[in-house]
């Protein structure tokens, strides 16, 4: 009763996340080609036969590029909110669009998908968790600030997509225009390294067996300058960046490998004195 997660591609040349257990699967974006999906979902040993529905965070090309193409051929039920479809100018079949709202959750299967929204510079921009069997793996990119929302979520999840885009001084000293650089440290735009980094060691429950550090940044980030960077504070969780060329391995995680721990408030370990109160 395992949970299997993917990244397809990730970076801005194209995302593509595959989250599920062994008879249903879905998508989180499509920004690469459907001939791309298909060939590396056949080289990873998945199969394009239990996909049963994708979900788009928000429409830029770099997550939508596959779509239309994709949902068309496999005829497969598009989640997208309103204003992020009438935003992408993509054609999709009618009948095969299904929106949804803030904190809602959807049912695929045995899977259950919830969505919140975010902070990014999109129209209707979204994030999303997957659920099966009490395990919980979050896709958290394309984030402009750490807020409430994907604090809560992120403590919940035992692995993460997790969002790690730029070194801060490699974006100041790099080549990038004004604007554009003013536009990824925005508060709408992309999470730096030290962020996400802070996110994780704030937030990370115990029991996070993966983090899959995602949408690095072409120009403005190393690839093993951030694994390390998390790595020495990782503990027991495994680390690995998602390649922006590449499918990562298939990871996996169950209840029975993975168990949340459950919180029991033990009011004799919280005495005055230990919180300080006098």
């Amino acid at each position: 009763m395992a949970l299997y997660f993917t990244s397809i591609n990730s970076g801005s040349n194209g995302n593509c996340y595959y989250i599920g257990n062994s008879t249903e699967a879905v998508l989180v974006d499509v920004g690469i080609s459907c001939k791309e999906v298909e060939k590396r979902i056949t080289r990873l040993g998945l199969s394009m036969n239990i996909i049963k529905a994708i979900f788009i965070s928000h429409e830029h090309s770099d997550h939508i590029k596959g779509l239309s193409v994709l949902s068309k051929k496999y005829n497969l039920p598009v989640y997208i909110t309103t204003n992020t479809l009438k935003s992408s100018r993509l054609i999709l079949n009618e009948q095969n669009v299904y929106t949804f709202n803030h904190l809602d959750t959807i049912r695929i299967g045995d899977l259950k998908i919830s969505a919140f929204s975010k902070f990014h510079d999109a129209a209707d921009p979204y994030s999303f968790t997957v659920e099966y069997k009490q395990v919980r793996v979050g896709v958290f990119t394309d984030i402009g600030s750490v807020c409430d929302r994907l604090i809560t979520q992120f403590k919940q999840c035992h692995a993460a997509f997790l969002e790690s885009n730029y070194d801060a001084q490699m974006l100041q000293n790099g080549n990038y225009p004004y604007h554009l650089k003013r536009r990824i440290t925005s508060g709408k735009g992309h999470l730096s390294n030290h962020e996400a980094l802070a996110l994780f060691q704030n937030h990370k429950p115990a029991y996070m067996s993966h983090l899959l550090l995602s949408h690095l940044s072409k120009d403005n980030n190393d690839p093993v300058l951030v694994e390390n960077l998390f790595k020495a504070v990782a503990g027991k969780t495994f680390v690995s960046v998602a390649s922006r060329y590449e499918e990562s391995p298939v990871h996996y995680i169950s209840a029975e490998i993975n168990p949340a721990e459950v919180y029991n408030f033990n009011p004799l370990l919280y005495q005055p004195a230990q919180l300080n109160l006098f």
